[in-house]
């Protein structure tokens, strides 16, 4: 998948009549700004800094320049009290989310400095430079009426709130242009009878902008049939240096799942994908159940590279999985297992690909000698998340359309199934027992994606520039 930098638009508002009645005001607040700017300094975003706006003829045409830019999201630098009617045709010209930056020099006016100025003219141009609050009602009270999608993020220079609210809102942008541009495919069909999890792809394409390429079986066929001794080595190298292949395993399981996992790869490769949903059954003893059987450990392995896989043809859940990969979480594909009542905690794992970079200590390649619910038999991984802070997100569609279900966690010690599969224990805020109602009753299908780290403040941001609503079960 192609990476991309994304452009932001930092634009400064205040008041040309201020700037011949207060000397050194609009330089004193033109550096305020450059601050401002700096503290965005990311290697994945270009910040388009076109300085301070004061009248509506400027705006609009800093509107024209910033349009050229093609900005994904505007921060708005309140820099003193500004005009809303300068501020209105920018923004509706733009059409992008607007971040409201109510951000003072310091966290509070040097009252005694100003008092002993001696002169009301000077000390009211003291007082102007700390004047961003004055203008954040106004703005939102027009922004309200005209339905333009806005945040405010209040605090002052240098304060450690304002630096990640800020990155936070950079963090949240890149993953958006990494939906954006993101290239999901699908492999078969949905698993039969699992009506939570057939989606509408079209929605999905249009909700979060990502290009859904529909795959043959045939095609990753031709390319396992094309594997040769030297690429099957590589990759059983490859395989036992990312998982701990456990003595029952077999060579000839071996070699087949990494056959399947060098076609596969080249799969990706030539489709240019940076996400994958499959499925497949086939009749009893054909090729393609035995290509559909050794997927597992070549899913897992291109999960952990940031090319999440999820089984049962779960799209919405890939979707989720990459937004989690793409915030550096990681990203693992699960569903819910158990309720342990003794210990208040819930059972969450699956038995199909995860993300390896997740797992507390080595992953287990072993043998299964059944895939439940599934034709036939292969490898498959036993792992459990590390322990700490996790996440919970679930990409859903209701009646309304597409929204975010999200809870935060933790992944705690005690004992797992040995099963072959991903297992891990999770305690929630609210307990068990409510967690698991109250989620449910919010509307997901039975899977769901966990990403190390707690990122509901993020995906909240997400949700925002997607223009999707998010429920948290807390």
């Amino acid at each position: 998948m192609e990476k991309r930098i994304v452009s932001v638009g930092l634009v400064g508002f205040g008041l040309d009549t201020y700037w011949t009645q207060f000397e050194g005001l609009y330089e004193r607040l033109c550096g305020y700004q450059d601050q401002i700017a700096n503290l965005m300094e990311n290697t994945n975003v270009r910040v388009v800094n076109v300085g301070i706006v004061d009248n509506p003829v400027t705006a609009r045409k800093c509107a024209d320049s910033l349009q050229k830019e093609g900005i994904s999201l505007l921060f708005l630098y309140i820099s003193t009290y500004a005009l809303s009617s300068t501020v209105l045709p920018l923004v509706m010209q733009l059409k992008v989310p607007v971040v409201l930056l109510n951000v003072q020099p310091e966290a509070a006016i040097r009252y005694d400095y100003l008092n002993g100025l001696g002169d009301r003219g000077k000390m009211t141009g003291e007082w102007l430079a700390y004047c961003q609050a004055c203008s954040v009602p106004e703005f939102a009270g027009v922004f309200n009426r005209a339905g333009i999608s806005y945040d405010i993020i209040s605090g002052y220079l240098g304060e450690p709130y304002v630096c990640d609210q800020i990155n936070n809102w950079l963090k949240a942008v890149i993953v958006v242009e990494g939906l954006r541009m993101n290239r999901m495919g699908i492999l078969g069909h949905y698993y039969g009878g699992m009506l939570d999890v057939y989606t509408d792809v079209t929605q999905q394409s249009f909700t979060f902008g990502t290009h859904i390429e529909m795959l043959e079986m045939c095609e990753l066929k031709a390319y396992r049939d094309q594997v040769t001794s030297d690429e099957l080595e590589t990759k059983i190298q490859e395989l036992r240096q990312c998982f701990d292949v456990v003595s029952e395993c077999e060579t000839y399981e071996l070699e087949r799942a990494a056959k399947t996992s060098v076609a596969l790869d080249k799969l990706v490769t030539n489709h240019q994908l940076g996400a994958l949903a499959y499925y497949y059954e086939g009749y009893q003893g054909n090729s393609y159940e035995n290509m559909i059987t050794s997927f597992i450990a070549g899913c897992t392995l291109l999960t952990g590279k940031g090319i999440p896989v999820a089984g049962e043809c779960e799209v919405k859940n890939v979707q989720a999985m990459k937004i989690l990969s793409l915030l550096g979480a990681g990203g693992s594909f699960s569903e819910f297992y158990a309720i342990d009542f003794n210990d208040d905690v819930v059972l969450l794992g699956h038995d199909g690909p995860a993300h390896f970079l997740m797992s507390n200590g080595r992953v287990k390649l072993v043998p299964l000698p059944v895939y439940h619910g599934k034709p036939g038999k292969g490898l498959s991984i036993q792992m459990t998340v590390k322990t700490g802070p996790v996440t919970l997100l679930s990409v859903c569609e209701g009646k309304d359309g597409v929204y975010f279900l999200v809870s935060e966690g933790y992944s705690e010690d005690g004992p797992v199934l040995q099963i072959g599969n991903t297992n891990s224990r999770y305690r929630f805020s609210c307990g068990a027992r409510n967690f698991i109602d109250a989620w449910s009753k919010a509307g997901p299908s039975h899977h769901c994606a966990i990403g190390v780290g707690h990122w509901a403040k993020h995906l909240e941001k997400i949700a925002f520039l997607l223009k999707i609503p998010m429920v948290v079960i807390s």
